[in-house]
């Protein structure tokens, strides 16, 4: 029987302290991550290997997670990847931003780290 790829984490956060226990989480959960700090690397990242998900920060600088989001939908490779957002942005606009957008998750910071294999496990089980 082949050997079953890793499925594969995009995470996406300008703060290396978020960024890195996502990671933790990611690979704790038997996952590969792949790890950038912003959208324009998260788009660099994209060209070399399209994951099974998308984690990102709403909230970066030049490109924050909304725009990331539109860009990554705009692309016919990558269009169909699941995105999960992340943010400490816990308010009702930008949850409802989110949703109109389509997104397949919202993960509020700080996140637990159940609620972040609930969120990756949700969306991973479906493709």
């Amino acid at each position: 029987m082949p050997k079953r790829k890793k499925k594969t984490v995009l995470l996406v956060d300008d703060e290396s302290l978020w960024l890195n226990a996502a990671k933790e989480v990611v690979v704790g959960s038997g996952f590969r991550a792949i790890v950038v700090a912003s959208g324009e690397e998260a788009l660099q990242a994209l060209r070399k290997d399209v994951p099974d998900v998308i984690i990102t920060d709403v909230r970066m600088p030049v490109m924050n997670g909304f725009d990331l989001y539109v860009k990554v939908r705009e692309n016919p490779a990558w269009s169909k990847v699941p995105i999960i957002f992340m943010s400490a942005i816990d308010d009702y606009d930008a949850k409802k931003v989110a949703r109109d957008l389509g997104v397949d998750g919202y993960i509020s910071k700080p996140f637990g780290v159940e609620d972040l294999k609930q969120a990756m496990n949700a969306t991973l089980k479906n493709l």
